[in-house]
């Protein structure tokens, strides 16, 4: 039997890097209706002050707040009603002067000479143009000041930054109309196998449902990919090369699941070998899960493969610590979140590979990580954890009460 001649997961990402970095990083322009869930490809900055103008955030009274130093329920401070202001017009030459007041609506423009602006349920017009007011105000209050929210040069968001419906907000105030994201990764996910059948069907005797097609798929689509084909391919050499080479003419990544260690159908490697031109840039990574895994590259169509493990934990893990990451780095999108926790017993690590193990969060100020062991071909405990959390390929374990880092799942 050949034995895999492994790299680490660093090395067998970066290797994939080198080569697609330039090929397959594209970017659009897209308006803002389009933004929000796409990874900014530009770092956005204000050119302009937002507000304006000074902005009352009430409706009331522009006032000079030295004037209702003395005013309360008992004793209302009366003031002079000299003007009001109409909302999106300019007050030019409208004022507050000492004993006086301008009514402002929310949103309207503050008057020059007024400090602050008192609620309207706090004061009450009289005859002849008079107000009392039954509160007192501080300097600025129910003001937004000239560039409060965002002052002309302020970094408003970061390239790598993935949109959020208020982000598009941001970007409407700020008056950007359209934004510069990057082109989603288009994948294909082959998963093979004689024993493989779909979610609809009963397995026979030595079948099982194929669940790494679904997850692989869901887990693509949560990151921004777009999913182009799926398919379920029996171990026939003829069936599995074809699927590739459909799935290499419409995509930028090609994943295959399955056949990817040494059994006598395992022909991942060699398939790959033959199809990119580049041919296998590693066979085997020094992780558990997911040692048998495979990734190549095509520069003639500027396509990835990856094979992964059959078992479903060790797929995910292994998709996540190379295509995800990977999309992650070259679009400069922050690290995963992360939550800091104890662990509640010991875990041992695999001797020379980088192991990552599944955890059950629980517990309140002090989070504390239960493993979850998920023995090979096992889902429902990949479900039941939080997250995971790594340990270096020269470290022995965990012991109870070690802090680690847990890497959320998304």
């Amino acid at each position: 039997m050949k034995l895999l001649n492994t790299d680490t997961v660093k090395e067998a990402r970066d290797k994939l890097g080198e080569r697609c970095r330039e090929t397959m990083l594209r970017t659009e322009i897209v308006g803002l209706r389009d933004a929000a869930g796409r990874i900014l490809a530009e770092t956005i900055i204000s050119h302009e002050n937002i507000p304006p103008y000074r902005r009352s955030i009430v409706d009331g009274y522009a006032v000079m707040s030295k004037d209702l130093a003395a005013a309360g329920d008992m004793i209302p401070s009366m003031l002079k009603i000299t003007g009001e202001v109409l909302l999106g017009s300019d007050p030019a030459g409208l004022r507050a002067e000492p004993g006086c007041c301008v009514y402002v609506p929310t949103g309207g423009y503050v008057p020059d000479g007024a400090d602050a602006v008192v609620m309207i349920e706090y004061c009450e017009p009289f005859a002849g143009g008079m107000l009392a007011v039954s509160k007192s105000v501080s300097a600025g209050e129910n003001i937004v000041r000239i560039g409060e929210d965002m002052a002309e040069g302020d970094t408003l968001l970061e390239k790598g930054r993935k949109l959020r419906p208020q982000d598009t907000g941001v970007l409407a105030a700020a008056g950007v109309c359209e934004v510069r994201v990057f082109v989603p990764w288009r994948v294909s996910i082959i998963s093979t196998g004689d024993e493989l059948v779909g979610p609809g069907e009963k397995p026979g005797p030595g079948q099982i449902r194929d669940i790494n097609t679904y997850t692989i798929a869901a887990r693509s689509g949560a990151e921004g990919f777009d999913v182009v084909r799926t398919a379920s391919v029996r171990d026939d050499r003829d069936a599995i090369v074809k699927a590739l080479e459909t799935a290499r003419d419409e995509s930028d990544v090609v994943i295959m699941s399955g056949g990817s260690s040494q059994g006598k159908k395992d022909m991942s490697a060699e398939l790959i070998g033959e199809l990119a031109d580049s041919g296998v840039l590693t066979h085997g990574i020094a992780a558990k899960p997911g040692k048998p895994t495979i990734t190549g590259f095509d520069r003639a169509s500027a396509t990835v493969f990856i094979g992964l493990p059959g078992h479903p934990a060790a797929a995910l893990m292994v998709y996540e610590q190379t295509l995800i990451r990977l999309w992650r780095e070259l679009t400069c999108q922050p690290e995963e979140r992360r939550l800091r926790a104890r662990v509640t017993v010991n875990v041992p690590a695999a001797p020379g590979r980088r192991t990552f193990q599944l955890v059950r969060l629980s517990g309140g100020d002090m989070p504390e990580a239960e493993p979850v062991f998920a023995r090979s071909g096992m889902i429902l405990p990949v479900s039941a954890a939080d997250g995971y959390f790594e340990m270096e390929e020269n470290r022995e374990g965990v012991r109870p009460g070690d802090m680690v880092d847990v890497v959320l799942w998304k």
